[in-house]
């Protein structure tokens, strides 16, 4: 079962907020998830983001891929 690290997408329109979670790669975009790793709110300033450290780690450790907006996310606010 591959694993990826995502954004799902929550909140109305026009006023989004995230979850990150872990999803099997091939999933549905608004499908089940295996677990949630975060949250990120950007229409709060400051922008709100949190992340499980201990099971982000996890879920990297045992082979989980971090799609490309969670990668950009995390670089931009210098967590990787």
């Amino acid at each position: 079962m591959a694993v990826a690290l995502k954004l799902y997408r929550q909140g109305k329109k026009g006023s989004p907020s995230y979850r990150i979670v872990a999803v099997e790669k091939h999933s549905k975009a608004d499908g089940k998830y295996i677990e949630g790793v975060g949250f990120y709110d950007p229409m709060v300033d400051p922008v709100v983001l949190n992340i499980k450290k201990d099971r982000f780690d996890y879920w990297i450790g045992v082979g989980a891929q971090v799609s490309e907006g969670l990668r950009k996310l995390l670089k931009n606010n210098k967590l990787v």
